[in-house]
């Protein structure tokens, strides 16, 4: 009966699993959650195979898995009725959100507790008989090593601290992935900034019950820090394992060595950690990956490792897993009278979730007089950082730059130009390294991945696109606090003459001491960043900038007078972060602005364009975002073209646009324009066949856009066409067919009528994006379809850009 019941398990199991597969991407509202399910059933059918061959060979009864049979039975019918749930019954997709995530718990909960009575059974069992066995070993005097029956000696796992939080989630993913897995050789990566608790983690890997049932005492732990040398750690480990230590001719010769050592000992599991692996020091991690069955190994690092598999990124510490963690290293076990709860909140805010800085800062306030806390809440409460108090915390951040690119350094302070807790648009960026640095877009976005890679910032990625294809307009970059302090630190450890940045917070018209009122203050900087409010005067002289920043929170604000003397100005970026737009006044003075390439407006309202935009002669790009530009073109007598004689690039995303400027269909230098969400746009210019040169037309959720203009067929040069959301476009123009050069097409979401006879017709198109509904209603063209590479993009808006 035993063999029945798990034989059964396994069956519900497939069955459950196949029922996630098949309507994961059919039941779009739930499917975070049923790719949560289906990580955990992969996760644990090999687990569950290998119960039911132990179970086979053990005779165990029925009733143990008994229970889990009834959760897989009436998951499986869950997850089906799922699949017929609708988008628009909310009422219901809430019940069933709920169920799912329950069914996912429940079934988590069986193995870790449940098992786990049964594991420590047969756990008790295992051990007896190797007991036996052992003692039966010690009398023939077998082996060329000592007994290591406690993880002791140079690679022992280092004990993890007694009190940890927030560490439960990635522990268990983890612990998993490590029990499961079956391939020999396996890489697993742990990522996040310096004092996140990557090591702790690692520790407790080391020291858990579970996984020392596994590895016994095959468990070693190397730290590699800056500097490793593998004949080093090689011999470590001959010494650790009682191994007579072997002269090494080269690294060569110490990775055979190595090879054959965890063979020999390779009869059970092995877990090798990397402890603090270094940037520059990634490709030594190779020379301990062999193919030995049970044998892992576990990285932790400040950067991502991603070619071996996707890594587990460490997270900052939710409000309560942050305040449990102070209060522990401030010996606050009990709420003291003394120390208010909303000083304590305040200190513990300044750490912005750092498991380290929560910890130093517990650590230095503990049994400190009451009048110290609340002078340091105070300082936090008026924007010090809690690296000005606290030198550890400052040193730990500060490592990872000893071995960095010095360009890779520069990108990472310009993050602190921006506003704190904001995101900051990708598109920026770009536009001020391009002008800074001389990078294009692909340079640029690889430069902020590289960021994103050595943890010292976040990406929010808001709308797909073709793959292959940059779009960097739908890219955000996000930091954390303390990595933001760190940047404005290093950037201001010079006199404000000497600095490459100067960064202004002005709000309420607040000073920095370095500035005074009673003379000119001159800027010698290449980039200057103004966060401010309607209040703002300045004496300021900065000629020498070449990227100004304007970070605003004002209903009206008026451009400051010293941007007439900014005559080496190539970049400027005004993004208004108040919830209402900001009134630009002075808009005239971008006269005086001759050498300027690149604008970028946020979220403002844009006066009359053309007198001031008269003598832009070398703008190159031009981006509006959540802007009102009724008025920048309205009644004009002179045209967009005159204004912006070299315009290569234009995107308007979210702006309240009904038509495009006139005389845009003249500015024949222009090679991308994108006009994204902008609702109210019905039609396009007559004449935008005059475009020549245009390689990139973007249009996606232009949803009141009901035509396209024959002259869309006269865009020679026209590679990219992304018409995805135009729900109210339901016909191409018939010519289009001879844009030869058409590579990429964009149609998800759209509801096109004639879109299989012009493909027919489209001789260079390689690249078709499309939904699941437009996929069916190409089913005759399948025979023209094999020369193209068809994607298949599920509908994934999100609001990720309002936060």
């Amino acid at each position: 009966m035993a063999m029945v019941a798990d034989a059964l398990v396994g069956a519900l199991v497939g069955e459950l699993l196949n029922a996630v597969l098949q309507i994961k991407d059919k039941a779009i509202q739930f499917r975070p959650t049923l790719e949560r399910l289906e990580f955990t059933l992969k996760s644990l059918e090999p687990v569950i195979n290998e119960i039911e061959n132990l179970n086979k060979q053990l005779d165990r009864p029925k009733e143990e898995t008994e229970s889990l049979i009834k959760q897989m039975k009436k998951g499986k019918d869950l997850v089906l009725e799922c699949a017929e749930v609708r988008w628009w019954k909310f009422c219901c997709m809430a019940n069933y959100q709920d169920e799912l995530q329950e069914l996912d718990e429940s079934i988590l909960r069986f193995f870790q507790l449940d098992m786990q009575g049964h594991t420590r059974r047969d756990g008790a069992e295992t051990l007896v008989e190797v007991k036996m066995i052992h003692t039966e070993i010690k009398k023939l005097n077998l082996g060329t090593r000592n007994d290591r029956m406690e993880l002791k000696g140079l690679c022992s796992p280092p004990e993890p601290p007694e009190f940890i939080v927030g560490l439960d989630v990635t522990m268990r993913e983890l612990k998993l992935k490590l029990l499961q897995d079956q391939v020999g050789g396996s890489v697993i990566n742990v990522t996040g900034a310096g004092g996140s608790g990557k090591t702790t983690l690692a520790k407790m890997i080391c020291w858990d019950d579970q996984v020392r049932g596994i590895f016994n005492t095959n468990i070693f732990f190397i730290t590699f820090a800056k500097t490793p040398k593998l004949n080093s750690i090689v011999q470590k480990l001959f010494q650790h394992t009682d191994y007579q230590v072997p002269e090494l001719e080269s690294d060569e010769d110490a990775v055979n060595q190595l090879e054959h050592l965890l063979k020999q000992i390779g009869k059970s599991p092995i877990l090798l950690v990397l402890d603090d692996v270094w940037p520059g020091s990634e490709s030594l991690i190779d020379n301990f990956v062999f193919k030995i069955t049970g044998y892992k190994i576990l990285v932790t690092s400040r950067f991502a490792i991603e070619r071996f598999s996707t890594p587990y990124i460490l997270k900052p510490l939710g409000e309560q897993d942050a305040i449990k963690l102070f209060h522990h290293s401030a010996s606050l076990t009990h709420i003291s009278s003394d120390v208010p709860d909303d000083v304590v909140k305040e200190i513990v805010r300044g750490c912005s979730g750092s498991p380290l800085a929560l910890r130093v800062s517990g650590r230095s306030l503990s049994h400190q007089n009451p009048v110290i806390w609340h002078n340091r809440a105070r300082e936090l409460s008026k924007g010090h950082s809690i690296l000005d108090s606290s030198n550890d915390v400052l040193v730990s951040l500060q490592k990872n730059f000893d071995v960095l690119d010095p360009k890779v350094i520069e990108c990472f302070r310009d993050l602190s130009l921006f506003p704190e807790d904001q995101r900051i648009p990708a598109s920026a960026l770009v536009d001020m390294w391009a002008e800074l640095h001389g990078y294009d877009d692909e340079s640029a976005m690889e430069k902020i991945y590289q960021l994103v890679n050595l943890n010292m910032a976040d990406i929010v990625v808001t709308r797909k696109v073709a793959s292959g294809t940059i779009n960097c307009n739908y890219h955000y970059v996000t930091q954390h606090d303390l990595l933001r302090d760190l940047a404005i630190r290093q950037t201001s450890q010079k006199p404000v003459a000497l600095r490459n940045r100067v960064i202004i917070d002005s709000n309420d018209n607040s000073l920095p001491k370095w500035w005074t009122q009673e003379k000119e203050c001159t800027i010698k900087a290449s980039i200057l960043s103004i966060s401010t409010d309607e209040k703002f005067t300045s004496n300021l002289q900065p000629t020498e900038v070449e990227v100004l920043v304007l970070n605003l929170r004002a209903k009206k604000f008026a451009l400051p007078m010293f941007m007439k003397k900014m005559s080496k100005l190539n970049v400027l970026i005004i993004t208004n972060y108040d919830f209402y737009h900001t009134e630009l006044e002075s808009f005239e003075l971008l006269h005086y602005l001759s050498d300027l390439k690149r604008i970028r407006l946020e979220k403002v309202s844009i006066p009359f364009f053309s007198d001031s935009g008269s003598q832009l002669k070398n703008l190159q790009k031009l981006s509006l975002f959540m802007c009102n530009v009724n008025e920048a073109f309205k009644d004009s007598t002179v045209q967009v073209s005159d204004m912006l004689p070299n315009l290569v690039e234009m995107n308007f995303d979210y702006c309240n646009m009904v038509e495009l400027p006139v005389g845009i269909s003249n500015m024949v230098f222009l090679k991308k324009i994108s006009i994204t969400n902008c609702h109210k746009l019905t039609t396009l210019p007559n004449g935008i066949g005059n475009l020549v040169n245009l390689e990139s037309l973007w249009l996606s959720s232009c949803t009141s856009l009901k035509t396209l203009p024959d002259s869309v067929a006269r865009l020679c040069s026209l590679k990219l066409l992304d018409i995805s959301g135009c729900i109210s476009l339901y016909a191409l123009p018939e010519k289009m067919g001879g844009l030869h050069n058409l590579e990429k097409l964009n149609v998800r979401g759209s509801k096109l009528s004639n879109l299989g006879p012009l493909i027919m017709d489209l001789e260079g198109l390689r690249h078709l994006l499309c939904d699941e509904e437009t996929k069916e209603l190409l089913e005759p063209f399948t025979y023209i379809l094999s020369s193209l590479r068809l994607e298949v993009i599920q509908s994934d808006d999100n609001l990720n850009w309002l936060f």
